[in-house]
């Protein structure tokens, strides 16, 4: 088989996948998960509901799918967040003061009964891990150079942060950089002030 043929064929599968994925955000937007079907997802996206088939067996793959890619740019954004060039400090303050944007912003836009269907199964877990492994690293160096306490293992800081950046998803506008403020001073060595 040619490999022009198989490029072509790749592409029209990573196209069919990404109308169903952003056609399903798109009605979990406007009507709620209540009574999603593959039909509307299918009419949504402009493809016919057999070919919606092929890619995904119920509507519950395509809402899990189109989490997967959330989560994925997610932790894309945060990854280019913290600068290479940059001091592990400043990348870690960078990481977490998106992370605290991307926790409000997701609150925002898929709360309630979505958010509780969603952050469940194992690609949740998966992601959790990455992030976690992502500050922890981060803290890791920043506690190497000296910009961060050592008196507390990187993994506990980083459940710390995680968890107190989660907060943002509540918290006004105003108050997310006072929130990611917070949890950077939590951060800080013994005797810095």
């Amino acid at each position: 088989m040619p490999n022009l043929w198989t490029e072509t064929i790749d592409a029209h599968r990573a196209a069919v996948r990404d109308a169903a994925l952003d056609a399903m955000a798109t009605l979990v937007a406007e009507r709620g998960l209540v009574a999603l079907t593959m039909s509307q997802i299918a009419e949504q996206a402009g493809i016919g509901r057999a070919t919606l088939y092929k890619y995904f067996p119920d509507a519950q793959a395509v809402l899990t799918a189109w989490h997967e890619r959330q989560i994925t740019a997610h932790l894309e954004q945060l990854t280019a967040a913290a600068d290479p060039t940059a001091t592990a400090v400043a990348r870690l303050e960078a990481a977490l003061r998106t992370y605290a944007h991307i926790q409000y912003h997701s609150a925002r836009h898929h709360g309630g009964e979505l958010a509780t269907l969603l952050h469940r199964g194992e690609h949740v877990e998966h992601a959790r891990r990455r992030l976690r492994d992502f500050v922890r690293a981060l803290i890791e160096e920043a506690a190497r150079d000296g910009d961060v306490r050592d008196d507390v293992t990187a993994d506990e800081l980083a459940g710390y942060c995680l968890h107190a950046l989660t907060a943002a998803g509540t918290a006004t506008r105003d108050a997310v950089p006072r929130l990611v403020a917070v949890t950077l001073s939590g951060l800080r060595r013994q005797g810095d002030a």
